[in-house]
């Protein structure tokens, strides 16, 4: 929910960084376009996975979501963009929110990167890098936006600048 005709976007967002096994969660708000790390499902079926997911719309009444969508170096889809992109369209048909797919290219890499730095092992960085993923898929989301309606703000008066929602 980008800002729009002048107005501030606001509300909660969640963000998830898909996985077969584990979907990393994060959340942010609009107006302060900060992201933080929320938890991790443990996705032991699909039915159950989207049980956690609704709980967790009830409790922070988001008004969009974020999934990261995965793909190669080269910018390629790969294996898991495909099963990304049918979890988005699972979440808003069932939650009828508004979900926007955000480039991870390389955000599990970048998590291990932070963890390590503050001194967490192998073993104890599994426990969160699913959800430090989510939170910086939702970070890089947020910057995203706020570049893309700034470059926006700057056109002379009587320029447009289509804006991807």
């Amino acid at each position: 929910m980008p800002e729009t005709h002048g107005q501030k976007a606001s509300g909660t967002v969640l963000a998830f960084d898909f996985g077969e096994r584990r979907i990393g969660v994060a959340v942010g708000e609009w107006l302060l376009r900060r992201a933080y790390a929320l938890t991790v499902i443990e996705q032991r079926s699909d039915a159950q996975g989207l049980a956690r997911i609704a709980a967790l719309i009830d409790e922070w009444q988001p008004v969009s979501l974020v999934v990261g969508r995965p793909v190669a170096l080269d910018g390629s889809a790969h294996a898991l963009t495909a099963r990304c992109e049918r979890f988005a369209r699972r979440l808003r048909e069932r939650f009828r929110l508004t979900v926007a797919l955000a480039e991870e290219r390389l955000s599990s890499c970048e998590a291990q990167e932070r963890l390590r730095e503050v001194g967490h092992n192998a073993r104890q960085a599994k426990k969160h890098i699913d959800s430090l993923a989510a939170q910086i898929i939702l970070q890089n989301h947020f910057d995203g936006v706020a570049e893309r309606v700034a470059s926006d703000h700057s056109q002379p008066h009587g320029c447009e600048t289509h804006v991807p929602s």
